[in-house]
């Protein structure tokens, strides 16, 4: 069941293969500060269904994770990352946090929240 999200505006516009079964929140600084709630899919699960014109990038700190928020109204939607469960990036593996928030028609209290204590690891 593909299920779709947007930023505020929706000029960034997304879908992804199925709904997540839980979300994660990372108390990192730049997590915390977005409010964002992460779901996690691999790169063919995910599909960026607006141009990429209208995407915007930050990356902070090691500048191996690419966070893209929209152009236009700065609502943060997903991320690109290697997979860091070895304590260290694997390119190799890859991953997209999508924005949960930001999914249509999904009940996001449905779903547990892990917390990731980002702050004190990174």
């Amino acid at each position: 069941m593909t299920v779709k999200g947007s930023c505020h505006c929706r000029n960034t516009q997304f879908e992804v293969s199925k709904p997540p079964s839980s979300v994660t929140r990372c108390t990192c600084s730049y997590c915390s500060k977005s409010g964002a709630l992460w779901a996690y899919y691999k790169p063919a699960q995910f599909h960026l269904t607006s141009p990429v014109e209208r995407v915007a990038t930050y990356k902070w700190g090691s500048r191996t994770v690419k966070h893209h928020f929209c152009a236009t109204c700065g609502g943060t939607t997903y991320s690109e990352s290697p997979d860091w469960s070895t304590g260290k990036p694997d390119f190799d593996k890859m991953k997209i946090g999508v924005n949960a928030h930001l999914f249509e028609h999904f009940d996001l209290d449905a779903v547990p929240v892990t917390v990731i204590d980002g702050k004190n690891l990174w």
